[in-house]
């Protein structure tokens, strides 16, 4: 098994979306990408932890290749907001890929400039590409959310 490690704002639909990919054999939520250590989502929430909503997948690479995880990532959110998607503002919402090993790294540039180059956006794409720090999960009534309770609602966060 592998794992990628994808951020692109609110985690609960990033999730749900992942989930659905032939070959992923789990996703959770959680953060990833600060400094802080044990967040909460409390925490993560005040924009002073560093970290961002993110999903951690784990994936079978003979059913489902890292460049098809991408694409999900990539069809799942804007990647030219900075620090934004839709009505959720700060840096924990923001765009992100944090690879695990060099070939991700290569294929994460390599997909970005593809879509950048490819006119689908007018603004450029702001996705940042990080190695993979240490990834807290989050809170339980996090995971699977979508699935435990329907459509996502941001009022109910």
């Amino acid at each position: 098994m592998e794992k990628g490690t994808f951020a692109a704002g609110c985690f609960w639909g990033v999730e749900e979306a992942f989930r659905q990919v032939k070959g992923v054999v789990s996703a959770a939520v959680g953060y990833t990408g600060g400094s802080f250590k044990d967040p909460t989502y409390k925490d993560v929430c005040s924009g002073k932890t560093g970290h961002a909503e993110a999903v951690e997948v784990e994936y079978d690479s003979s059913r489902v290749s890292y460049d098809e995880l991408l694409t999900v990532f990539w069809e799942n959110h804007d990647p030219t907001t900075l620090n934004r998607q839709g009505p959720d503002v700060g840096t924990q919402y923001r765009s992100a890929i944090f690879f695990h090993t060099p070939e991700q790294k290569a294929a994460a540039i390599a997909s970005k400039e593809k879509l950048q180059n490819s006119g689908r956006y007018k603004n450029p794409i702001s996705t940042e590409i990080t190695p993979a720090s240490q990834f807290y999960r989050a809170e339980d009534y996090h995971q699977q959310y979508v699935e435990k309770r329907g459509s996502v609602h941001r009022t109910q966060r």
